[in-house]
């Protein structure tokens, strides 16, 4: 273990719940190979804490930045002091830099990072037709990075049809002209189907779509990194499918955040 400095610089990850994250080992492997005295540790905080955590960050002179997951992303961008056009346009961020005087910037990567890791893995998915569950924060930095990678068709479901009406809308404003729609919990005839919920952290959660609009010859993608193996993707997989673990998504951001972070090499 490292040994803690008074100098040593404090980044973080905030999350509700906590247990499930991976950006610490990635983030904290970075420092140590960029020679940098900083620690990322993680920040338990609920929603209702949300405003009063990102205040006491203002006056915390040690603290450098940090990584926003679920569920604060779209919560955390109005509590910034500004945000990058690209976080602004998702609305929501998921890290967030302290300025030497106390202002908080924010971006968002997570679009950047699936599709980057999409194509790690071989899978481009332009001129697929994409359907994507959840409308949250994640749900919104996919949809937009799917349309920007060129996808033929882009199918948005959500628990409240409401947020994914309001994605739609912005969506057709930045980008007129593309093939959106509003869709329900069946997949079927969609080549490649991401969700960008929480559901399948817990083992109790139910399935954030219907298995039965499967088919093998789709690609089924997750966002959450644990369990490694979802009720989604497990079902995907019996169904015959190509499985894309969440896992890729944040390795492939995990050096956008880094250097947003002011992680530079000593």
């Amino acid at each position: 273990m490292r040994a803690i400095t008074g100098v040593t610089r404090l980044y973080g990850i905030v999350a509700d719940p906590i247990h499930q994250v991976k950006a610490p080992q990635g983030l904290n492997a970075i420092l140590d190979e960029r020679g940098i005295d900083g620690v990322l540790v993680p920040f338990h905080v609920s929603a209702a804490d949300l405003a009063t955590f990102f205040a006491a960050l203002r006056v915390l002179r040690s603290f450098h930045g940090m990584i926003v997951t679920v569920p604060h992303k779209t919560a955390a961008l109005p509590l910034c002091d500004a945000v990058s056009e690209r976080a602004a346009q998702i609305g929501a961020v998921n890290v967030v830099r302290r300025e030497p005087d106390g202002q908080l910037l924010g971006d968002m990567f997570d679009g950047l990072g699936f599709i980057a890791g999409l194509r790690e893995a071989g899978l481009d998915p332009k001129g697929m037709r994409a359907y994507l569950v959840g409308a949250g924060g994640a749900g919104n930095a996919v949809a937009f990075a799917l349309v920007e990678a060129g996808v033929a068709h882009l199918t948005v479901a959500n628990r409240t049809r409401d947020r994914a009406e309001d994605l739609q809308r912005r969506l057709l404003k930045a980008h007129p002209g593309i093939s959106v729609e509003i869709g329900s919990a069946n997949p079927r005839g969609h080549g490649l189907v991401v969700n960008t919920t929480s559901l399948g952290m817990r083992e109790t959660d139910p399935l954030p779509l219907d298995l039965g609009g499967l088919e093998p010859w789709m690609i089924v993608a997750e966002s959450i990194m644990q369990p490694e193996t979802t009720a989604l993707l497990a079902g995907a997989a019996a169904a015959g499918c190509h499985v894309h673990r969440g896992w890729p998504m944040l390795a492939s951001q995990l050096v956008l955040m880094a250097d947003f972070l002011g992680m530079q090499r000593e």
